[in-house]
């Protein structure tokens, strides 16, 4: 099985005034041209599709011609709502939007959602979880959580439910390995005191964790529980960032090659000092 991992596109996004749209629509295309190139045979978004949770119609539109893209390619694409997007708003028509191979979990109601794909050795099976906040599983779930790492266990418990095949979690959250926290932004939205914190040892038994949310791409624990990182530099602090995303190879059960496409932006971003 293999799949292109992205993540963070936050479209409509504005840099320093700068409107950001025709250099995200290059990278989108350029991504198509690399799906099909390589025979992808999943595209899996792991959140903040939208810098705001109401987007203006070009970024509505960016993201249509982009899944219209991969529909006609025949490629599936899965995707997680990010803190940054609306959950209702991707939500909407989703079980629609499923028969045509385009599974969106934006809400989280309690249950984890799982799309199953078959290639020659087998099915992999991708599990979809939003951007998860403690308030949501005790509204769904009726149980406490005093923290997110807290929530994201008692969503995740039970699963993966056939451990001996192949996994992948799509997720987005701010996760750690062994409390050493992973390399952040000033772009990015973090809560004070450490309580949004997952810990990385949940997510044991995935074979891929595609995650969500912060802008740099690093492992964080193993190889291949991974941050894609935001696909365009979205702040000065990430001038020095070497941006990519990942292309995942899956073959039998423990083996996955994982290959950095790199990014060659529209426009550069540059930090200039002086009087």
């Amino acid at each position: 099985m293999k799949f292109i991992h992205l993540a963070d596109l936050h479209l409509g996004k504005s840099v320093l005034e700068a409107p950001m749209l025709e250099d995200q629509r290059l990278f989108l295309d350029g991504v198509l041209e690399t799906a099909v190139r390589e025979k992808a045979d999943v595209i899996l978004l792991a959140g903040d599709l939208y810098d705001r949770s109401v987007p203006p119609a070009e970024a509505v539109e960016a993201l249509d011609a982009f899944l219209e893209g991969a529909h006609q390619a025949g490629m599936p694409v899965l995707a997680v709502s990010g803190n940054h997007d609306s959950p209702e708003r991707l939500q909407f028509l989703s079980s629609i939007l499923a028969r045509q191979k385009l599974h969106i979990a934006g809400l989280y109601d309690g249950t984890v959602r799982c799309v199953t794909l078959e290639d020659a050795a087998g099915p992999v099976h991708f599990y979809l979880l939003p951007f998860l906040k403690p308030a949501f599983v005790r509204r769904t779930l009726g149980r406490e959580a005093t923290d997110t790492n807290e929530a994201v266990r008692a969503a995740l418990e039970g699963l993966p439910t056939h451990p001996e095949e192949r996994n992948v979690l799509v997720a987005h959250q701010f996760v750690c390995a062994g409390g050493v926290l992973p390399d952040t932004c000033e772009s990015e939205t973090l809560s004070v005191g450490g309580t949004d914190r997952v810990e990385s040892s949940l997510f044991d038994g995935f074979d891929y964790v595609a995650l969500g949310h912060l802008h740099k791409a690093q492992r964080i624990g193993r190889d291949t529980v991974r941050y894609a990182g935001s696909p365009l530099k979205y702040s000065l602090s990430e001038t020095d960032h070497r941006k990519s995303y990942p292309l995942v190879t899956l073959d039998e059960k423990g083996r996955a090659d994982i290959r950095l496409i790199p990014v060659k932006p529209r426009r550069e971003l540059r930090r200039i000092r002086g009087e």
